[in-house]
């Protein structure tokens, strides 16, 4: 009986100090790897982005309303993030949307969509799903048949890397 014991503590000692290890070491692995900064092809790219944004409000200065951005605050998954865009304000054959554009700040290629839109659509509104690098905002900017430019943006935390996968 007494050997069964022993047997048994070490089992249960070895086994307990394995799994002890294996969560200690995860948690650090994890805390490295999101400090670690992008490089390479998966850099940020704050360049290409700032150039977006200059090409398509060519000087005007955005609004802040009249454009509706639904986006998560966190992405579980974020190879495939929802983004929906809707233009709010009341669209007519004099004036309505030409063009949404929808950017990730620090992805590698920030234009993560664009969508052109005429009168007959009558509304300017679209889902669709975006890829992201890391924890980040997302822009969304529509470009109206008047030349004013409505944003939106929302700042979404992603739980693992899209781009690399």
């Amino acid at each position: 009986m007494n050997e069964f014991m022993n047997h048994t503590t070490r089992r249960s000692l070895v086994l307990g100090a394995a799994a002890t290890g294996a969560a200690l070491a995860w948690p650090t692995a994890a805390r490295a790897q999101a400090k670690a900064p992008l490089v390479g092809p998966l850099a940020p790219n704050p360049a290409e982005f700032s150039k977006q944004m200059a090409a398509f409000t060519k000087g005007a200065t955005p609004l802040a309303e009249g454009l509706l951005l639904d986006v998560s605050m966190l992405a579980d998954n974020p190879s495939a993030v929802p983004v929906k865009v809707k233009v709010t304000l009341p669209m007519s054959e004099q004036e309505w949307c030409e063009e949404i554009i929808v950017l990730a700040d620090l992805n590698p290629s920030p234009l993560a969509c664009r969508l052109q839109f005429t009168a007959a659509a009558g509304t300017a509104e679209a889902a669709v799903r975006v890829r992201l690098s890391q924890t980040q905002t997302i822009h969304a900017l529509a470009r109206m048949k008047s030349g004013k430019i409505l944003a939106a943006k929302q700042a979404v935390t992603v739980a693992a890397s899209g781009c690399g996968m």
